[in-house]
């Protein structure tokens, strides 16, 4: 049982890598084509795609998803299950969760300020002042509802639970991703780019865990 455990994790670590090794690329050749103006064909005409679908009631759908990744709603809720975490004195997840928050507010930021990429005009309300190369949205939606599956997803039973939890977040960011398109506040390259920072940084702080977790082992083995 140990051993098939082991496994899982080497495995699911392997995964996480790959991914975060793909999210690199990703994000690098993204960069490069809107710094040249090569994503502008297509972000317009993904843009006027969504667009020529729009409806009174699913803009209001869209503008509900888009709130559940906004920094308001966002910073509320981890606060609220950071203290949830502390009182049950789960510090380690709690710090966690902390880390992968701050430093995705300070990375978006030096991100939106290294390429200065102004908003398209929105379709819906004011257009946002802020830069709009990469989606905070996106970026922010896939650290914290990513984390917060993370962490709800091993302490539940049966694998159906498992997948309905990591289901839920999986169509939550991406909603959250197509809500900022549809609005008309950002270009779908913009919420791409925010998902690919989201998922290098996310692999960075799991792997940072799993080294410390190793390096904590590693005195006890020594004393047995």
């Amino acid at each position: 049982m140990e051993k098939r455990e082991k496994l899982y994790s080497s495995l699911l670590l392997l995964g996480a890598l790959l991914v975060a090794v793909a999210a690199v690329f990703v994000f690098g050749w993204l960069s490069e084509e809107m710094l040249e103006g090569d994503t502008q064909r297509v972000d317009m005409f993904v843009r006027t795609s969504v667009h020529q679908h729009a409806t009174p009631g699913l803009t209001r759908l869209m503008e509900a998803f888009s709130f559940l990744g906004s920094v308001g709603t966002i910073t509320f809720l981890c606060l609220v299950i950071l203290a949830a975490l502390l009182y049950l004195r789960r510090r380690r997840m709690a710090a966690l969760l902390g880390i992968t928050m701050i430093g995705m507010v300070v990375l978006d930021e030096a991100l939106k300020l290294s390429f200065h990429r102004p908003r398209p005009e929105a379709f819906f309300g004011p257009t946002p002042s802020s830069y709009s190369f990469p989606s905070g949205h996106a970026f922010g939606a896939l650290c914290f509802y990513g984390v917060l599956a993370a962490i709800l997803a091993p302490r539940v039973r049966g694998r159906i639970a498992k997948w309905a939890i990591w289901s839920a977040a999986v169509l939550l960011i991406a909603m959250i991703g197509f809500s900022r398109i549809y609005l008309g506040v950002h270009y779908p390259s913009d919420v791409v780019a925010g998902y690919a920072a989201g998922a290098v940084w996310v692999a960075a702080i799991g792997f940072l865990d799993r080294f410390l977790g190793v390096r904590r082992q590693q005195p006890t083995l020594e004393r047995e």
